[in-house]
């Protein structure tokens, strides 16, 4: 037996026994006549002590053990006279009677500690080590306790945890595919799937009323800190359902992972459309923590002479709470962000809203104290405060607007991670426009349904068209999407028209599901979850990479492994795969 009790598990009501531990040397301290290790698993440390007087042997062994060792000790638990109230380990210690090295190991390249000195590149590239450390075990064992919490919740409302295929077909919506060559079919080649979208259909088709999975999806694009390109979903679906019911189960399964997992109670969600969403924030996943809404500035501060507003589609301000103490370096400041290539804006105006009632700002050639006056009162804006606007295409400005107001946030302390502001936001476009391709393309995906009041658009206003579609945002991040499906083959045949595909391209890529519609399909919707997002605002971070054990990099690599790799040509020629030298 390598271990009789974990080295987190034993107390005062264990002083007297004799156990058995193993684990890694987390550091050793030699204090001459005796030497003390703290041994560690991933249930915590336990201090192990060697006594030159009583032991000379076993202490001068325990001396040349370097960190990272693996050991095993047999001991006997006292109390400790010198306790440290740090550690759940910390009222005993073990009087060690034998030591055997179960390996030994190199100094490691960065320090195994809740604070390591090592670098995100090094880490990433040690990976197996750098999941030795606190942080990541905690994160990793708070990703174990929401799946399984979400599990219990999905099994007592009888859902049912179905697979489905990893190689699948590719299609030309959405992401880009990972696409996976076939030895047995020489030239074509699988995807790995996006999500399990028309499988999940199909399983209603099929009767299986209440689906879901926590499942693994793949896309090829391009990454970002919530971005990797496999990624984890909680995925579901439901027959015999109408919107409300899809928002009705999945809040109450939100409800449930906060008051188990974090012991926080939530309160009715709050819902929002995509119009008014858009309207007040410039985003469909706004941070509704703070205030700080849009005000639409075009009639009090257009036709006075200042060309940049004059000449805008949009001239649309914010009103940062008890700012007007900013000086020039920061508004400056302020004003560079904005023009930053991310951003795009071309410049910032500001006012500032003195205490004693007057106004100053960048523009006052243009605009008299009247006219800031009027401004301040139409924004809402008090002494004290500080006015920031931007103009431009209602589109950009917007989204421009939205970056801002999200750094004012940030930098007055109204994004506090935990705070919960989570939102339903509904009636998404069902379609939008693309000059580039120069046709519609769906805003979720092809399958979702049209309001039922929206359908008769679709042939003579299809960008008035609202999506029967949902998404559920959780303190500025998007982590829930999913809408009722089309389960008429007439109205998603008429999607795929409007969509630019032909007949033939439509039963080429889709023509199974269309099929299936004929044998009785019943009215159905889902959503799906971002596991890894949802995990990592639970555990206070916005990046999602330490919420995954074997995450990539930000170019897609897997430096630890070094992935992906070349193969050899004799696989390259298997497969059927050309292979030219450049």
């Amino acid at each position: 037996m390598h271990r009789s009790h974990t080295n987190g598990e034993l107390r005062l009501t264990d002083v007297g026994k004799e156990v058995i531990l193993s684990g890694w040397v987390q550091k050793s301290r030699d204090l001459g006549g005796m030497t003390f290790v703290d041994l560690r698993d991933r249930y915590g440390i336990t201090q192990v002590v060697f006594n030159m007087d009583t032991n000379a042997e076993l202490c001068t062994a325990a001396r040349k053990l370097g960190r990272e060792f693996v050991i095993k000790v047999n001991g006997n638990v006292i109390e400790r006279s010198s306790k440290n109230a740090k550690m759940n380990t910390g009222d005993i210690e073990i009087i060690a009677t034998s030591l055997e090295i179960l390996n030994a190991a190199k100094t490691p390249p960065f320090t195994i500690e809740d604070e390591s000195d090592g670098g995100d590149d090094l880490r990433m590239q040690w990976r197996f080590l750098d999941l030795r450390r606190n942080p990541l075990k905690n994160n990793l064992m708070l990703r174990h306790r929401i799946s399984i919490e979400a599990r219990k919740y999905l099994d007592s409302l009888s859902f049912l945890e179905i697979e489905t295929p990893y190689l699948i077909k590719s299609t030309p919506e959405g992401a880009r595919d990972f696409v996976v060559p076939s030895r047995m079919n020489p030239g074509q080649f699988y995807a790995l799937p996006q999500s399990p979208q028309t499988f999940k259909q199909l399983l209603m088709v099929s009767g299986y009323d209440r689906y879901y999975q926590i499942v693994r999806c793949f896309r090829d694009e391009d990454l970002r800190a919530d971005r990797q390109p496999e990624f984890t979903q909680i995925d579901c679906e439901m027959a015999f359902v109408e919107q409300e019911d899809i928002l009705n189960t999945f809040e109450g399964m939100i409800r449930h992972l906060f008051k188990t997992v974090k012991n926080v109670d939530i309160a009715e969600v709050p819902r929002m459309l995509y119009s008014d969403a858009m309207h007040h924030y410039g985003s469909d996943k706004p941070d509704i923590r703070f205030e700080m809404k849009f005000q639409y500035l075009n009639d009090l501060m257009q036709n006075k002479g200042f060309n940049v507003f004059d000449s805008a589609e949009a001239v649309i301000g914010i009103v940062a709470p008890g700012c007007a103490s900013y000086t020039r370096k920061q508004v400056d400041e302020l004003t560079e962000w904005v023009k930053r290539p991310q951003i795009g804006a071309k410049g910032l105006v500001y006012c500032m809203c003195n205490e004693d009632g007057t106004f100053k700002s960048s523009v006052d050639k243009f605009y008299s104290q009247e006219d800031w006056k009027a401004i301040a009162e139409k924004a809402g804006a008090k002494a004290g405060d500080l006015i920031l606007v931007l103009s431009g295409g209602l589109d950009s400005t917007r989204k421009q607007l939205n970056e801002l107001r999200l750094l004012m946030g940030t930098r007055l302390g109204l994004r506090n991670p935990d705070n919960w502001a989570p939102l339903w936001v509904l009636d998404f476009p069902l379609l939008e426009w693309s000059e580039e391709s120069g046709r519609w393309h769906a805003m979720h995906h092809p399958f979702t349904s049209p309001k039922p009041e929206h359908i008769a658009l679709l042939d003579t206003d299809p960008g008035a068209v609202n999506a029967n579609a949902y998404d559920f945002v959780l303190n500025g991040v998007e982590i829930g999407g999913g809408s009722i499906r089309i389960h008429d083959r007439d109205v998603q045949s008429r999607m795929f028209d409007l969509l630019g595909f032909s007949q033939e391209e439509a039963k080429a890529q889709f023509g199974f599901l269309l099929n299936a519609f004929e044998y009785g399909a019943p009215p159905h919707g889902g959503i799906a979850f971002g596991f890894d997002r949802l995990c990592s605002l639970f555990g206070g971070s916005e990046g999602i990479r330490d919420f995954i054990a074997f995450p990539k990099n930000n170019s897609g690599r897997d430096v630890m492994i070094d992935a992906p790799s070349a193969i050899a040509d004799a696989q390259l020629e298997e497969l059927s795969i050309s292979v030219t030298n450049d």
